[in-house]
């Protein structure tokens, strides 16, 4: 069963032709799947990092969210407190109004043509100590 030496060789040939082609073929379908796992680890990586990029985004959302809160409180408890702070200035400013008021109203009253305006308070006080004194003598008199 001997082969012809053609024959020999025509199947050596043929043999090497589709050993040859299978590893082509295998060469082809490694490179391809080769691309295709550094596509998929490429397209992970990149939805990963976008989710990674939005976990982030909310995190920072919510800090700024509650700064400004913080922010807004303590902005309030202060305009608050100003507020009550000038109130308070407001009332007392007002009672010294009010008593300069009386005063300029009081002097205003008494003045007459016989005393001067600016000595006026000076003699209404020596007036009052006179009649007093005058009472206490009429005081020792009766008794």
């Amino acid at each position: 069963m001997s082969l012809p030496l053609d024959a020999r060789q025509e199947t050596y040939m043929r043999g090497v032709k589709s050993t040859t082609s299978k590893k082509k073929h295998t060469y082809a379908i490694l490179l391809m799947a080769w691309v295709f796992l550094i596509a998929l680890g490429v397209w992970g990586t990149k939805a990963y990092s976008d989710h990674l990029r939005g976990q982030i985004a909310e995190q920072i959302a919510v800090q700024n969210k509650t700064q400004l809160e913080a922010i807004q409180q303590d902005y309030q408890t202060q305009i608050g407190d100003l507020k009550a702070a000038f109130q308070t200035e407001i009332a007392q400013l007002q009672t010294k109004v009010d008593s300069l008021n009386e005063l300029l109203a009081f002097t205003r009253d008494s003045a007459n043509s016989k005393t001067d305006n600016s000595n006026q308070l000076y003699t209404q006080l020596a007036e009052v100590k006179k009649q007093l004194e005058e009472l206490q003598h009429n005081l020792d008199v009766l008794k």
